[in-house]
């Protein structure tokens, strides 16, 4: 592996907790620990999982104008969000593409705390940056890890030790100090469809804390593999491959994100041509597929209809755990992209019968 790699403050704990570590975005990051990544996905289906998610890009926006700057770059209503309280957005360019998904905290009245993907980071940062007012500032926190316990059992194992998460109602924020940590940032929210918590750490105590965590009975390591296939089942996008610049909210099936108060002036970025796309209707969708058989369709498999014809890309797919078969998502022009649609995936250059289907694959199971 290259020296090169960046390192997050639990390296040494992966490496401990025999973890396989690959390069991702930069950063050396554990894929797997030695249950392997089915017995991990369904750890923290059934109980808790705990990821390193220290690589994603964390900084403070703040100052009188933070919301109104902001807002000019995303579709989100963050003037209507209260402190305390977080939503999903997206940054979006010109051309109504989608330049990166995150989310977004309202800490005080001129204070907002960004979350953003690991590898669109630095230009997300330099982005917000460079459309900032001089009353305002955004500060990287390079120096906290980021923490990920997902799954039915994550409530009862934080509360051990911070015990307000139990009050916390999905997609709240808090500010809350553990005894030999320090101050975290907890939200409860996450990537896997199921309850959990986000929670922001000082990484000169991370790993401590982590080995905390992991020593309750129901809480086990989970790598990247576990979490790509929870998201998976969950139906949620992975930047880069399912959203990119190239696919806007409404072909992305994404256009809760576009609150309705922005709807009424259309005035962000790519803002009218979004608009127009809801208006007339996409030529594509995103949607989900179930393969028949036992064969996963990956990544770039084309999609054909009953004639033979392309209609679409998988964008991402393989094996999902809890349903027991292979899922996939991808794009499919509109026409072709109801429920119960009868499709062929090509793989292998064999055509495979598939049908469309609703996500998620797996109900989600949020703390309402």
């Amino acid at each position: 592996m290259s020296d090169q790699l960046k390192t997050t403050p639990l390296d040494a704990l992966h490496r401990e907790l025999g973890a396989r570590m690959v390069p991702f975005a930069g950063y050396a990051m554990p894929v797997q620990y030695p249950a392997g990544i089915m017995a991990e996905h369904l750890h923290t289906r059934a109980k808790a999982g705990l990821f390193d998610v220290s690589h994603m890009g964390q900084a403070t926006l703040a100052g009188p104008s933070a919301t109104a700057a902001l807002e000019q770059l995303i579709p989100g209503d963050i003037q209507g969000l209260k402190p305390g309280r977080q939503r999903y957005s997206l940054f979006t360019n010109a051309a109504g593409g989608i330049l990166d998904d995150f989310m977004v905290a309202r800490i005080g009245a001129e204070e907002l705390f960004l979350v953003v993907n690991a590898a669109c980071k630095d230009a997300d940062f330099a982005h917000v940056a460079a459309n900032l007012p001089p009353d305002c500032t955004l500060v990287r926190h390079e120096d906290r890890a980021l923490l990920a316990l997902q799954g039915p059992s994550a409530m009862s194992v934080l509360a051990r030790f911070a015990p307000d998460v139990a009050t916390m109602a999905f997609m709240d924020v808090r500010d809350l100090d553990v005894a030999g940590v320090g101050t975290i940032r907890v939200s409860r929210s996450g990537y896997t469809g199921e309850d959990g918590f986000e929670i922001s750490v000082p990484g000169a105590t991370a790993s401590h804390f982590a080995r905390l965590l992991l020593a309750e009975p129901d809480c086990a390591p989970a790598g990247l593999g576990a979490r790509d296939s929870l998201r998976l089942e969950a139906g949620l996008p992975l930047y880069g491959n399912d959203i990119d610049t190239t696919t806007s909210p409404v072909e992305a099936g994404l256009t809760f994100a576009i609150n309705k108060r922005r709807k009424m002036a259309w005035d962000f970025l790519g803002g009218d041509v979004i608009r127009g796309q809801l208006e007339a209707g996409p030529t594509r969708l995103r949607v989900g597929i179930r393969p028949d058989g036992r064969a996963p369709a990956r990544a770039g498999t084309e999609i054909l209809d009953a004639a033979g014809a392309v209609i679409g890309t998988v964008t991402s797919g393989g094996f999902g755990p809890t349903v027991d078969g292979p899922i996939a998502m991808g794009y499919v022009a509109r026409a072709h992209a109801a429920d119960g649609a009868a499709i062929s995936l090509l793989v292998r250059g064999r055509p495979l019968p598939a049908r469309i289907v609703p996500m998620p694959f797996v109900p989600h199971n949020y703390a309402r």
